[in-house]
């Protein structure tokens, strides 16, 4: 597989990008679904990342979103239903935090929802260091959220 950065958002990462937010929406109220669109990824300040196999079909996505001087938040992370438990996810964190740290941020943050849906989510975070932490940026108190942050100074997170 390989890991890179996308700002083209073709068809194929419209159609993933469309079902990933379909299904957040599924999941969660109005209030509580947080999932970016193609519109909000397109963003300034934010970078968007594709997984492809050897043959070019898109595996996964995530995002990097600058929320404040030397703070990041993780966003848009999804691997392909299909190809879940093959270390994409794993993969895509990985790449993410150290790019996070290239691009100078002391802080990587996320936003994840509490529903049992999400417990896989919340474990593979927690694997990579991130631990549980207020609301940040412009984000309030939902119960139906989980919010985590990972200290990108500290050694091995």
């Amino acid at each position: 597989m390989r890991i890179t950065e996308d700002s083209t958002f073709g068809p194929d990462v419209v159609a993933f990008l469309d079902a990933h937010v379909a299904q957040m929406r599924s999941i969660s109220p109005p209030e509580s679904k947080h999932a970016l669109d193609l519109d909000g990824l397109r963003r300034p300040g934010i970078a968007f990342w594709t997984v492809l196999d050897e043959e070019g079909a898109l595996l996964g996505c995530g995002a990097l979103a600058e929320i404040g001087p030397g703070h990041a938040e993780l966003k848009s992370m999804r691997t392909d239903p299909a190809r879940r438990r093959g270390g994409i996810a794993t993969a895509l964190l990985t790449h993410i935090v150290t790019e996070a740290r290239l691009r100078g941020h002391r802080r990587l943050s996320l936003e994840t929802g509490s529903d049992p849906f999400f417990a896989p989510a919340r474990a593979l975070y927690a694997k990579h260091g991130f631990v549980p932490c207020p609301p940040f940026g412009s984000y309030r108190p939902d119960p139906l959220s989980t919010f985590m942050t990972l200290d990108l100074t500290a050694s091995g997170g």
